[in-house]
């Protein structure tokens, strides 16, 4: 049973977190993605790389056997096992440059309950305001999950695969590269680098592809098709992606901006996004 009157009191709390953009931490970025350029100070930091900036550092010892850290602090403490991050958008309105100060000041703007295919779902949806050397440089909404554990022999659906996109690139979803994001982004949740544990514990196939990760990647890929950083970028994840099997960006012009998509080849969408310009 939650009780969502008292989760609801985490509404309005907030804290402050800030880094120092190293080109140490850029050339790891750009190492993880595969991206050329050594970093000097006041070169523009590549897009995305927020979301490496300053994560919460619980001790070790803080963590629960799932390797996240134990519920409550910042975010309310929901007794629901699994937590993922449901989707989300940014806006950016100026780079992030090496050798600055960043800034990130979050805010709990909400806490519902509501009833999903698998059972109770609650939404907790974060604002982030992060500013670089005193600049606003990315508002961003992030909407995270909590569920029960899949009830093992549910039902399971069979999606419709994804089409193929006319801008479409291919991921090889190695643990190094699932090791590397973790670190960039001091992730400890052990579905992403512990096999036996996510097989084991979890019940699924193979480690599972973070979103964050993902939706890096969608950005950095219109980037890349429209050759300057998105003004806005909005995401929704619908099933997750293991290490099991390569799996594709996809792109298509969508008005003035970009429809963009994550799947296997012959799978269902697993995130959608849209980056306007």
């Amino acid at each position: 049973m939650i009780d969502i009157d008292h989760l609801r009191r985490w509404i309005g709390r907030s804290e402050e977190q800030s880094e120092l953009v190293t080109d140490s931490l850029i050339g790891r970025f750009n190492a993880t993605f595969d991206l050329e350029g050594r970093p000097r100070d006041g070169d523009a930091a590549p897009v995305m790389i927020h979301l490496c900036l300053a994560p919460p550092a619980a001790p070790t010892s803080g963590l629960g056997p799932d390797g996240h850290p134990a519920r409550g602090g910042f975010l309310p403490p929901v007794p629901l096992p699994r937590r993922m991050w449901a989707g989300g958008a940014m806006r950016f309105h100026d780079d992030i440059r090496v050798a600055e100060r960043v800034t990130r000041r979050s805010t709990i703007r909400d806490v519902t309950v509501k009833e999903g295919r698998t059972g109770v779902l609650c939404f907790v949806t974060v604002d982030h305001r992060i500013e670089s050397a005193g600049r606003l440089v990315v508002e961003e909404r992030q909407d995270i999950v909590y569920r029960n554990a899949d009830a093992p022999g549910g039902a399971k659906r069979t999606p419709e695969p994804a089409p193929h996109g006319a801008h479409r690139a291919v991921v090889q979803p190695t643990a190094p590269l699932l090791f590397r994001y973790s670190a960039l982004t001091f992730n400890g949740h052990r579905i992403h680098y512990d096999t036996p544990y996510v097989r084991e514990e979890e019940g699924y196939p193979g480690l599972i592809v973070h979103g964050p990760l993902q939706a890096t990647q969608l950005v950095q890929f219109a980037e890349k098709i429209s050759g300057r950083r998105p003004a806005r970028f909005e995401f929704r994840s619908l099933s997750p992606l293991f290490d099991i099997a390569d799996y594709t960006l996809n792109a298509v012009e969508d008005g003035e901006g970009l429809r963009l998509w994550t799947s296997y080849a012959d799978g269902p969408v697993a995130m959608e996004a849209r980056a306007t310009w």
